[in-house]
């Protein structure tokens, strides 16, 4: 989810000097990387109880194929 998100919050013009040029792109990034760091900050914190984890692997075996389709396709 981190690679996806980060791929379509990028500018679409190449060069990150030129954010404040445009202001859709400065806003899209933005919130792109709140999002990504909100990710990776939530990717460390652990269940509290035994049915946590086992509904975390249920739902990361159902979703795993379907992100690396989504990270295929828009790449």
């Amino acid at each position: 989810m981190i690679v996806i998100t980060a791929r379509v919050a990028s500018p679409q013009i190449e060069q990150y000097w030129t954010l404040l040029d445009t202001p859709g792109d400065l806003v899209r990034v933005v919130l792109g990387i709140a999002v990504c760091l909100w990710l990776a900050v939530h990717l460390f914190i652990l269940p509290k109880d035994p049915g946590g984890y086992r509904t975390w692997l249920y739902l990361g075996l159902a979703l795993l194929p379907l992100s690396l389709l989504c990270a295929v396709l828009i790449w």
